[in-house]
C-alpha cells in the first residue's frame, strides 16, 4: 500500500487524499484505542496521538431518510461503522433500507470528487 504524504496538510486534506487514492481511512488514537471520524487533530477524549488506519468498511444503518423531488429521489443515511464511529452517507443502489441493516462501504467517484457510500450486505454474506 502506498502511504499518503501530504506534508503539512490538515486531517481533512489527508482524508480526501486517501479517498482519491481509493482508500477509506479513519483515525485511531494509539493511547486510548478510540476510533475517530470526522477527521480531526484531537480525539474527543483529548488524545493527540491519532494515526490513520484502514476502515473495515462494514457497519449498520442507524437511521435513513428518503428525499423526493421532481428531479428524483435519494437517501441520506447515518451508518455506525463496526469501529464505533458514525458517519453520514448514502446507499445509492437502493431507495431505502431497514434500520439495523448491514452495509459495506465503497468509494464512489462523483463530479465533486470521491466519496464513501454504502451497499447493503445480503443476508448470509459478509
Amino acid at each position: 500500500m502506498t502511504e499518503i504524504t501530504t506534508g503539512k496538510a490538515g486531517p481533512q486534506a489527508t482524508y480526501e487524499a486517501y479517498l482519491a487514492a481509493g482508500r477509506f481511512m479513519i483515525q485511531r488514537a494509539d493511547s486510548t484505542g478510540e476510533y475517530v471520524f470526522w477527521p480531526r487533530v484531537l480525539a474527543p477524549s483529548g488524545a493527540t496521538d491519532l494515526r490513520w488506519v484502514e476502515a473495515k468498511g462494514t457497519g449498520t444503518v442507524y437511521a435513513i431518510t428518503v428525499n423526493r423531488s421532481r428531479g428524483g429521489s435519494w437517501n441520506v443515511a447515518l451508518v455506525d461503522l463496526d469501529e464505533g464511529v458514525r458517519l453520514m452517507s448514502a446507499l445509492p443502489a437502493v431507495e431505502t433500507a431497514s434500520i439495523g441493516a448491514r452495509v459495506k462501504a465503497r468509494i464512489e467517484t462523483t463530479e465533486d470528487g470521491p466519496r464513501v457510500v454504502f451497499d447493503l450486505i445480503e443476508e448470509g454474506a459478509a
